[in-house]
C-alpha cells in the first residue's frame, strides 16, 4: 500500500523551475520533486503518439500519469456525437495514449465530468458505455455534480463504480451549490484511489460574471490544519485501496507545489529518485 503526490500538470509551477535549464527540461525536472502528474493537455486535444513516447522516456521507470479524458468523452464540450462517432473518439485516445500504456506508467485515466452531468437514466448509460470502451483499463470518475452524492443517490452511485470497477475521484474543493461536490472519501477500487485537491476558494468557483474567473478559481493554499486532516484521511483511504494518488490542482497562486510538497512532509515522504541521466559520448 502507499500515497503518491503530485500536482496537475507540471508546466505552469514556476517555483520547480527556478534556472534556465530547470525549464528547458520542465517534466524531466518535475520527476526530480514527484513521482505522479495529471496530463491536462489531453482534455483539450488528443495528444500526438509522439508527445507520450517523450514524455515515457523523460521519466524514471517509477513514474505514473493520470491522463484526463478529452473534453469530447466526458460531454464537457457539449458535442453532439452518434454512438459509432463516440466509439471511433474513444479508439483514437485510446491508442494515443499507448506508449504510456505498454511502459507500464498509466495510473488512470481520468474522466472529469461537467456540472450538468447529473444523476439520470442516460448519465448512467453512459458510465456504462465508457466502461465498454474503455475495458481493462484503470479508469477514475470525478463528479461535479451534488446529485450524485445526495443522501437518496449517495450509496448507489458508490455501488455503481464498484460494480464498473470505477476508481472513485474524492474532490476537496469550495461548497458552492449544485456545481460543487462534498467530501467523499470511499474507496470503489480496491487498486487505486484518486484524491484532487482543488482549493476552498469558494467565491470564485462559480463564474458570477467575473471575466477573471478562470484565473482565481483555484486560487487556495490549504494550511497545515486542513494538511493534517487529509494526512489522517488518506491513511484511512489507504486502509481500503493498495495506492491512494494526492494532486493538488490550487495553482491559481502557485500554491499546488508547496502544498504538494507540505503533504509529503507530513506523511514523511522523501524526493523521489531522479532519472538516470543518458551517457553523452561527446561531452
Amino acid at each position: 500500500m502507499t500515497i503518491q503526490i503530485g500536482v496537475t500538470g507540471w508546466g505552469d509551477h514556476d517555483k520547480l523551475y527556478p534556472d534556465a535549464k530547470a525549464r528547458q527540461q520542465k517534466l524531466k525536472t518535475y520527476a526530480t520533486h514527484f513521482e505522479v502528474v495529471e496530463v491536462d493537455a489531453s482534455f483539450y486535444a488528443i495528444q500526438p503518439i509522439s508527445n507520450y513516447t517523450k514524455w515515457v522516456e523523460e521519466t524514471p521507470e517509477h513514474f505514473s500519469f493520470i491522463i484526463k479524458a478529452h473534453q469530447d468523452m466526458t460531454g464537457q464540450s457539449r458535442r453532439k456525437m452518434t454512438r459509432s462517432e463516440a466509439a471511433s473518439l474513444f479508439e483514437q485516445f485510446l491508442a494515443s495514449i499507448q506508449p504510456v500504456v505498454e511502459a507500464g506508467k498509466l495510473a488512470a485515466i481520468l474522466f472529469q465530468f461537467p456540472p450538468w452531468f447529473q444523476v439520470e437514466k442516460a448519465s448512467i448509460d453512459r458510465l456504462r458505455y465508457i466502461r465498454e470502451l474503455t475495458k481493462g483499463l484503470p479508469v477514475a470518475i470525478e463528479f461535479r455534480q451534488q446529485s450524485w452524492y445526495a443522501e437518496e443517490y449517495r450509496e448507489r452511485t458508490l455501488s455503481l463504480l464498484r460494480e464498473l470497477e470505477f476508481i472513485h475521484t474524492v474532490c476537496d474543493e469550495p461548497q458552492a451549490g449544485s456545481g460543487s461536490v462534498p467530501v467523499v472519501p470511499v474507496a470503489t477500487y480496491d487498486q487505486l484511489t484518486l484524491v484532487r485537491f482543488h482549493g476552498r476558494n469558494v467565491h470564485g468557483w462559480n463564474q458570477n460574471g467575473r471575466e477573471d474567473w478562470r484565473k482565481v478559481r483555484f486560487l487556495y493554499r490549504y494550511n497545515q490544519t486542513e494538511l493534517m486532516e487529509w494526512r489522517k484521511l488518506a491513511l484511512a483511504l489507504e486502509q481500503s485501496s493498495n495506492r491512494v494518488i494526492l494532486l493538488f490542482n490550487n495553482n491559481s497562486g502557485g500554491d499546488a507545489s508547496d502544498n504538494a510538497k507540505d503533504m509529503m512532509q507530513l506523511l514523511g515522504q522523501k524526493l523521489p529518485d531522479p532519472p538516470p541521466e543518458q551517457l553523452n559520448l561527446f561531452d
